[in-house]
């Protein structure tokens, strides 16, 4: 009941290897300085090794010479040692190389002894984002359903989400309990701090469309923060834009044992009507929705103990 449908791998990925150098110290992370006064913005892509569209949208801006007007604008690649294992025939196996690059943006990680890869770069990059005002991170997803964007669970970010204004759904959640997301790490994440980031999941991971609201979503940004103007966007973006819907996820599933279930194969976004329906079963315990009208965020199609599986939500004015 549970076997994950594969999906077809439609992108092919393109040749980051033009971009290691950089000139930031930091291979893969260019910084381009107007030197204007203006926020420090990070497009940042290949937090996961296996989501292309980030890649894609990071290549054609370089290809486009896009250019800060004021601020400064970086570019960046993180994953990349991930990116480089990337198989057409076992896409998803390039996630990442030892554990998950969007789970250990915590000081008890990245200041402890502990080593990996992912971590290694983490460290790396740390000095860098701890510099940026304004964060986009690109990211994709494993089921083929309408693209998100996550603000975080403060105003600040609800309200950034707001300013974008794209995608649609707008999905605002604190996390997972494995780990802390680059999106909020330390002043993203600290309401009493300026800084502010969103992540965007802009598709299913290899449908031919992610690129698109990817490239789509990281110019209503860069046109929010200023850093681009109406002469460089418009001829990029796609219809005008539909009403935000806001969703306050207020449950994230973790699985406990290593005998997790869902009751029926979800893809995400279904909204089941009734408090109490079962929507899983983990070790013998029934998992079911806290309230009517409930909305499953991202069910995973693989389960690992300690990690999400689904996040509950309810649409919020």
């Amino acid at each position: 009941m549970n076997e994950p449908e594969e999906y077809p791998v439609e992108l092919d990925p393109v040749d980051i290897e033009p971009y290691r150098s950089g000139n930031t110290g930091i291979p893969y992370y260019t910084t381009f300085d107007s030197g204007r006064a203006g926020p420090h913005v990070l497009i940042n892509a290949l937090v996961h090794g296996n989501e292309l569209c980030g890649a894609m949208t990071v290549d054609a801006l370089f290809r486009a010479n896009v250019r800060p007007l004021r601020g400064r604008l970086t570019l960046g690649l993180a994953n990349v040692e991930a990116y480089r294992r990337f198989d057409r025939t076992d896409p998803a196996a390039s996630r990442f190389v030892d554990e998950d690059l969007n789970r250990v943006w915590d000081e008890a990680s990245l200041g402890g002894p502990r080593r990996s890869c992912e971590l290694e770069r983490a460290r790396t990059l740390r000095p860098l984002i701890d510099t940026v005002d304004l964060l986009l991170d690109l990211h994709s997803m494993q089921h083929r359903t309408p693209p998100l964007l996550l603000c975080g669970p403060l105003d600040k970010g609800r309200a950034l989400a707001r300013a974008v204004g794209f995608p649609a759904y707008v999905v605002s959640d604190a996390g997972h309990s494995a780990g802390r997301r680059l999106r909020d790490y330390g002043a993203f994440g600290d309401p009493s701090r300026p800084g502010n980031a969103l992540l965007v999941e802009c598709g299913q991971h290899w449908e031919a469309g992610s690129p698109r609201v990817a490239m789509e979503s990281t110019l209503r940004f860069l046109l929010h923060c200023g850093l681009i103007d109406e002469d460089t966007a418009p001829p990029r973006l796609g219809s005008p834009l539909e009403p935000q819907q806001f969703i306050e996820v207020t449950d994230a599933v973790t699985v406990r044992t290593d005998d997790f279930s869902f009751s029926r194969p979800f893809i995400g976004m279904e909204r089941l009507a009734t408090a109490g329906t079962v929507i899983g079963c983990d070790g013998g315990a029934e998992i079911v929705t806290p309230y009517d009208d409930c909305i499953l965020i991202m069910p995973t199609r693989r389960f690992t103990k300690g990690q999400t599986a689904v996040r509950l939500g309810r649409v919020v004015a």
